[in-house]
């Protein structure tokens, strides 16, 4: 996540203080992405020692305002043309717990993948949820229209993210249990098939297909989900 890019597009809609950025970010992303003051002013300090914001004055209430420069606009626009950099994916906590778990003692790797594939299945609902109510709200004219669209495309970002995980997980389940055959066996039974792009407009069509190929599909949760996101920024 690119802190510092996200602050210099909020400024190049004019000058702004840390706390009003804070609450701006959060709006524009839904509070997926908590930032603190402290993060901001930091990230601030380093924006002006690079030449790419400038104090800007102050505002009636005394507040340090800060405002984008010629040189912070070209590298703001640098980065919407440059594509995103995946050469060096970031560390993903769940791909590492399951690495670690192959093979380690008294570790059922397949329990660990129910239980994530439970959770997984829960948060794709709460997304699911939010992004008709983020509809609704667009459809009906009772949003800021602007703030309330880029949540919704964070949310479809997310639903998208956690049907692959969903599918990941079934390749995972049946890809060992292809690995525990015999030698014999393994050499006659079909590899994991591959799952199809995502493409669900709800957000759980792709999800109920790959539970289905799965040789131990987890039943769908029982309880209503908590929602992921309480509050607007």
């Amino acid at each position: 996540m690119s802190i510092r890019h996200g602050l210099l597009a909020l400024l190049e809609r004019g000058p702004r203080y840390g706390s009003q950025l804070r609450t701006e970010f959060e709006s524009r992303t839904g509070s997926t992405w908590p930032l603190n003051v402290g993060q901001v002013y930091t990230t601030l300090a380093r924006l002006e020692r690079d030449g790419l914001v400038a104090p800007g004055g102050e505002d009636a209430a005394g507040h340090t305002l800060y405002a984008i420069t010629d040189t912070g606009r070209a590298e703001l626009h640098e980065w919407y043309e440059r594509p995103v950099d995946r050469a060096h994916p970031p560390r993903d906590e769940l791909s590492i717990k399951l690495a670690m778990a192959v093979g380690a003692p008294g570790v059922d790797i397949r329990a660990v993948i129910q239980a994530q594939r439970h959770a997984t299945i829960k948060a794709m609902q709460d997304y699911t949820r939010l992004k008709a109510t983020a509809l609704a709200a667009i459809e009906g004219g009772r949003s800021r229209e602007r703030d309330d669209v880029a949540w919704l495309l964070v949310l479809e970002q997310l639903i998208f993210q956690t049907e692959a995980e969903a599918r990941w997980l079934d390749h995972c389940e049946a890809r060992l249990v292809r690995l525990s055959l015999p030698a014999d066996r393994r050499a006659t039974t079909p590899e994991p098939p591959q799952a199809a792009p995502a493409g669900s407009d709800t957000g759980t069509q792709a999800p109920a297909q790959a539970q289905a190929q799965a040789p131990a599909p987890a039943p769908a949760p029982t309880t209503r989900p908590r929602t992921a996101r309480t509050r607007r920024g």
